[in-house]
């Protein structure tokens, strides 16, 4: 029997003191030892045969432990049946100071509830359905561009000065300035097209005008920014030896460029191109649907939202972010300028979770389900990232977290809902340009947190890249479990040779992730299945896997 007190009811929070009596773990003790007693061995006794006290006072102590974590975790888990809890995260459980064995145990249990979320209205849904189509012009645009990539070299004349556009291959070894070969600076074969500025400045410019066979030194200056710290920003050397010269061959487009992709003839590519072009333009399309459907459900809810979710979904735009203004070319007025706008993006965090809260509760109301194939079919995809017993011990996880499977479901969930109210709702069609529809996603206008209009801003000239950012951030609806993301990739990694390196230095970072991308699992039941099988853990938090 445990007596239960209501210590906090005020909003979404809720606090109890839960007496576990010292009877009942004393109870749970007993029946252990019976079920283990028998299978303690002891010198001087025959197997099984240790007297009962004697059991008890070995292992008495670990019996009593474990008795208590599993009171706890019953105790938690009547509390939650009892009064019909749905816990939005895991709820803080507390062992009170001073227990002592033999005691009465009392918690201190604190949880936010999820609110009750309102008849979601969504009878009079408008929305527009901007499509593009693909122009025979567009599909010119990219055979040329492809036809370029797979551009044919031929060798020059043994008299030809290297010029852009050329291709030059080299063998290099880079020197410190008092001529000591640095580790990573010494490569063969390296094939620079001139002009393509992948290399540390400095360095095509001085390969222009090598001819086949020739030896060269050149000068270069590390960039500050240099991932191998003890290279930025100093002077160092490369002596080169020139393998070939190539000039590029007028690229054709015809039945042979078809041809050597594999392909049956230049109509099957331009299909296939065109297929892809129709594929870009399908998502275009629908990210502005799904945006203004958001906007429109933002505008049309507003109801009390657990802070704890809010924070965790706070942390994980913040995070992002903050890891996008450390590549920015000023990342301290990045920092400065992501400070101004904390606000607003906590205000989005608290959007993508009532928003997330609401589709859930629409595809709940409505019978949307991600189905065990799919389920598999998304688990199956995520274990890709992982190698041999990983790839087991991942899946084996996802199995076992209701939260991970949770977050996993998430994305394809929300997804569904969308299509779901897509199909419900009154559609008029236009046709657009690429450029209108790309014009109207990004600006601010396509943007609108419901909750959050930006007076503010009314007067600041926005500049454009902060208003795409956050329309992003609040174009997803995610009340996800907030497990914690993977940490972003170092900028590059640390082993990565220096004239390798060379090859693609600081100026061009692969550009950071936009502030919340498309495929970070949003909404879901997120907040439920965490809910429904919300174990108590031992007061110390389990380590996410």
């Amino acid at each position: 029997t445990m007596q239960t007190v209501e210590t906090l009811n005020e909003g979404l929070k809720r606090a109890y003191t839960l007496t576990i009596t010292a009877k009942d773990i004393e109870k749970k003790v007993d029946a252990e030892l019976k079920r283990v007693a028998p299978q303690i061995r002891m010198p001087g006794f025959r197997p099984g045969k240790v007297p009962t006290n004697l059991v008890r006072k070995m292992h008495g102590p670990a019996l009593l432990q474990d008795a208590l974590n599993t009171s706890i975790q019953e105790g938690v888990q009547s509390l939650l049946a009892d009064k019909q809890l749905r816990p939005a995260m895991q709820p803080s459980v507390e062992l009170a100071d001073g227990y002592e064995p033999g005691k009465d145990a009392e918690l201190k249990v604190e949880l936010e509830v999820l609110p009750q979320v309102p008849a979601p209205a969504i009878d009079n849904l408008k929305l527009e359905r901007l499509t593009v189509p693909v122009a025979d012009e567009a599909v010119e645009e990219q055979l040329r561009k492809f036809a370029d990539q797979m551009k044919r070299w031929e060798d020059a004349k043994a008299t030809h000065k290297a010029k852009l556009g050329d291709q030059v291959t080299v063998d290099f070894v880079g020197k410190t300035m008092d001529g000591v070969a640095f580790e990573g600076g010494t490569g063969t074969d390296m094939a620079i097209e001139l002009g393509e500025g992948r290399l540390i400045p400095g360095f095509e410019d001085q390969v222009v005008g090598v001819k086949n066979g020739e030896e060269r030194q050149i000068k270069v200056t590390f960039p500050e920014d240099y991932p191998a710290k003890e290279l930025a920003g100093k002077d160092a050397t490369f002596d080169l030896t020139v393998k070939s010269v190539k000039t590029a061959a007028e690229s054709k487009i015809d039945e042979d460029l078809a041809k050597n992709l594999g392909l049956e003839s230049l109509e099957q590519l331009k299909g296939l191109l065109k297929g892809q072009i129709e594929q870009e333009h399908n998502g275009l399309t629908r990210t502005y649907m799904k945006r203004k459907l958001l906007d429109q459900l933002a505008a049309g809810h507003d109801f009390e939202v657990p802070p704890s979710m809010v924070e965790a979904e706070f942390g994980q735009i913040w995070q992002q972010l903050e890891h996008e203004a450390t590549h920015e070319a000023d990342p301290k007025a990045a920092m400065e300028e992501l400070e101004n706008d904390r606000d607003d993006y906590r205000k989005i965090a608290e959007r993508r979770v009532r928003l997330g809260l609401l589709l859930s509760e629409i595809g709940q109301a409505n019978g949307v389900e991600v189905t065990q194939q799919e389920m598999n079919r998304l688990i199956a995809q995520a274990a890709q990232q992982y190698r041999g017993e990983d790839q087991k011990r991942f899946i084996q996880y996802v199995q076992q977290e209701p939260m991970a499977a949770a977050q996993l479901r998430a994305p394809l969930y929300e997804d569904k809902v969308v299509d779901f109210l897509f199909d419900k709702a009154e559609v008029t069609d236009r046709v657009a340009t690429r450029e209108e529809l790309e014009a109207a996603i990004e600006s601010d206008d396509g943007f609108s947190t419901g909750t959050h209009t930006h007076d503010h801003d009314n007067h600041k000239p926005r500049p454009k890249k902060a208003a795409a950012k956050k329309a992003d951030a609040g174009e997803e609806a995610a009340a996800k479990p907030a497990a914690k993301k993977a940490p972003a990739k170092k900028a590059a990694a640390k082993d990565e040779a220096p004239a390798e390196e060379a090859a693609k230095p600081a100026a061009k970072k692969a550009p950071a992730k936009k502030a919340v991308a498309k495929d970070e699992a949003p909404a879901e039941e997120a907040a439920k299945p965490a809910a429904k099988k919300a174990p108590a853990k031992k007061p110390a938090a389990k380590k996410e896997g």
